[in-house]
């Protein structure tokens, strides 16, 4: 079938949605609809803004379509008048149900950021980063009616740098996505392509991130607490406190060094000069980069090391 002939409904919120969409627009593919979740505050100041997709589909004359409910007639009938060939989402953030799944002649694909059946769910790839995952990937799944449950059709590995943060790594991941997804559409439409049933056995689950996970511990590993930075560094921010306030870190790095103190508690401040603010972890030491005081603005740590003094311990 011809590109323009192929009539394609494509859902997705977010940047990593906005990357695949922009890939089917390049690539020629006549997309019919663009569907995103509704505008939502940001900010303070709680200023409505529209997802990614739907800023690019407009800047791109697309038309736009944001229900609040996928499960509503009027939803329904709104992708039915299309008479949608295929279906794409993308992190669009809503299970569809099965009367919408059965529109499309070809189906619906997702474009899911994980090796499935690993980390179903809505946050895959802050997963990846939290648990200390070496690799990562994107898979190509024909959708059902639960939550990344469906049959899997293709998909792309990606190792994870050790000192990328969710942001980066999410990057990465809508392009190589976005390819993956302009190779598999010829050959699914073609019916040149198998699908592989999900090992049960095997599935991990990613559910929505929570305030609560961004609370350092400092008994755990500088591993674990470089990766928590990293993961949630965007939202909701990895957070410990110092003299009953809060303070956040946004950017870290581990060091290895023999030149200070490993008896102390973990938590502990072990330097504090000339930018360099460096802690005691229950196994070594990290060294803050980035952080912001309760009240204060996000400032380099080269810039207010100074302010903290050796002995001073976190968390307490």
């Amino acid at each position: 079938m011809n590109k323009n002939d192929l009539k394609i409904v494509f859902m997705g919120t977010p940047s990593f949605a906005a990357t695949c969409l922009k890939a089917l627009n390049d690539e020629g593919y006549n997309v019919v609809l663009a569907v995103s979740q509704p505008d939502k505050p940001v900010g303070r100041k709680h200023v409505m803004t529209p997802p990614e997709t739907k800023v690019y589909a407009q800047e791109n004359g697309m038309e736009v379509y944001q229900p609040s409910s996928m499960k509503s007639d009027e939803a329904y009938e709104k992708i039915a008048s299309v008479n949608p060939d295929l279906l794409i989402t993308a992190a669009y953030g809503k299970i569809l149900p099965q009367r919408v799944l059965d529109i499309p002649k070809y189906g619906c694909l997702n474009v899911h950021a994980s090796l499935l059946p690993k980390y179903r769910g809505a946050a895959p790839v802050q997963y990846s980063i939290l648990n200390g995952d070496d690799v990562t990937g994107v898979t190509i799944m024909k959708m059902d009616a639960g939550m990344d449950t469906g049959d899997m059709i293709t998909s792309v590995e990606l190792p994870i740098d050790p000192d990328i943060d969710t942001e980066g790594l999410m990057n990465q991941l809508a392009e190589e996505g976005s390819k993956l997804l302009i190779s598999t559409i010829p050959d699914w439409v073609d019916g040149k392509l198998t699908t592989t049933a999900q090992d049960e056995d095997k599935v991990t689950l990613s559910p929505p991130i929570t305030p609560d996970m961004g609370k350092i511990s400092w008994d755990q590993t500088t591993r674990a607490i470089h990766d928590k930075i990293r993961a949630l560094r965007a939202w909701p921010g990895a957070y410990t406190s110092l003299d009953g306030k809060k303070m956040k870190f946004y950017v870290s790095e581990i060091v290895s060094s023999e030149e200070f103190d490993a008896s102390v508690p973990a938590g502990t401040v072990v330097k504090a000069h000339k930018g360099d603010l460096i802690v005691r972890t229950s196994d070594g030491f990290l060294k803050i980069l980035e952080l912001q005081a309760e009240g204060g603005k996000r400032l380099k740590a080269s810039d207010c090391a100074h302010n903290y003094k050796i002995g001073m311990r976190f968390g307490e």
